[in-house]
């Protein structure tokens, strides 16, 4: 920066702190020009503020909103783009119905319906998306360039007019001792600048046309966008209606069930392969075995008495002796009579086919097994 600048600089900041801190009062500007001022003020927010929002309308999605500022509406026009590259949320939810719609088959009213559904929701994101390209195009994109162009222009002339001011009241304040040429050249300067901020604030505001045709475009891209999903929707009812109605003239399938097999409950076995036996009660022993004292042989698969001890045959058994009884697999045999505690029949001890009864057997709580 030269010396001149440098000096400039000093000269306003000088000027600047006078006013901020001593209340020094400056060159004053009419009032039309800080009218003018004010309602660029108010101009500039309010499309800063609306294009946020028009943003955010198309797109309530961030991530999607991030994407739909960075589309390049040029290259759509061209036809290099064939939708804005994000997925809409009227096509996530077509492809998802579409989906389980083939899953169900077209044997399914239900899966039909969601393939009519699916194929809707896609043709209203294709809508959606020719919403957002026009949208983005027709009011976006004008709107981004007015504020990154015209009121920016703007700003910078009010910004380069205060700098002025302040340069040339510093310069009046020090009339006398500052050449009477150079004040001539800071007020030539403060009004050349003043003239140029004014011209660019009054065609923005005279020129708002342009903004009203923006907002029109808008209006009539959603217009177009509705209009079309509602021929979209009502092609749709028409034909989940014709569903409805197909299906309730249909007969209804009647369902019958298929029978049942036959299955046969066996008895149970006990956990380590024995079979469930009968408490026994306690009686009162005799001083020998008499053939009339036999275990009762009981017919097989027949229940026994619930208060006498019994079991199952697992095998065959041939008497050897006198009163010893004999059985065949799978018969029932209760014991009728016991001598004492520690007594069990001969045949039990010789019988290996009751091997699993003397260990399983239910004997009174104080009894131990038979030796």
């Amino acid at each position: 920066m030269s010396v001149a600048g440098l000096k400039k600089q000093f000269y306003k900041a000088s000027q600047l702190v006078s006013e901020k801190v001593g209340g020094a009062e400056g060159t004053k500007l009419d009032d039309d020009f800080k009218e003018m001022e004010k309602k660029v003020d108010v101009t500039s927010k309010a499309v800063v503020e609306v294009l946020a929002r028009t943003i955010e309308y198309l797109q309530p999605n961030p991530a999607s909103r991030a994407k739909l500022t960075m589309l390049n509406t040029v290259s759509k026009i061209r036809g290099q783009v064939k939708n804005p590259g994000y997925p809409q949320s009227e096509g996530l939810l077509g492809e998802c119905m579409i989906r389980h719609g083939k899953e169900l088959g077209g044997e399914s009213n239900f899966g039909d319906a969601l393939l009519d559904a699916g194929e809707s929701m896609k043709r209203l994101a294709e809508v959606k998306d020719s919403l957002d390209i026009e949208v983005k195009q027709n009011f976006i994109d004008p709107l981004q360039n007015l504020c990154d162009k015209d009121l920016k222009e703007i700003q910078h002339h009010l910004k380069k007019l205060e700098g002025r001011r302040l340069d040339f009241d510093y310069k009046k304040k020090r009339q006398g001792r500052i050449p009477d040429e150079e004040l001539r050249q800071a007020m030539e300067k403060f009004e050349e600048s003043k003239e140029v901020a004014e011209t660019s604030m009054h065609n923005l505001l005279e020129t708002d046309i342009e903004q009203v045709s923006q907002l029109s475009a808008l209006v009539d891209a959603q217009l177009d966008y509705h209009r079309q999903a509602v021929q979209i929707l009502d092609e749709l009812a028409d034909k989940l209606k014709r569903r409805m109605r197909e299906g309730s003239s249909r007969p209804r399938r009647e369902y019958k069930p298929k029978p049942r097999e036959a299955f046969e409950l066996g008895e149970p076995e006990q956990p380590n392969g024995g079979f469930p036996c009968a408490t026994a009660p306690k009686v009162t022993g005799s001083s020998s075995f008499r053939s009339s004292d036999k275990p009762i042989r009981t017919p097989s698969r027949s229940m026994p008495p619930l208060d006498q001890p019994s079991c199952k045959a697992l095998y065959d058994f041939e008497p050897e002796n006198d009163g010893e009884l004999g059985f065949r697999e799978g018969d029932i045999i209760t014991l009728t009579n016991q001598i004492d505690e520690n007594w069990a029949p001969s045949w039990l001890l010789r019988g290996e086919a009751w091997m699993s009864w003397l260990r399983r057997a239910t004997w009174p709580p104080s009894q131990s097994r038979a030796d």
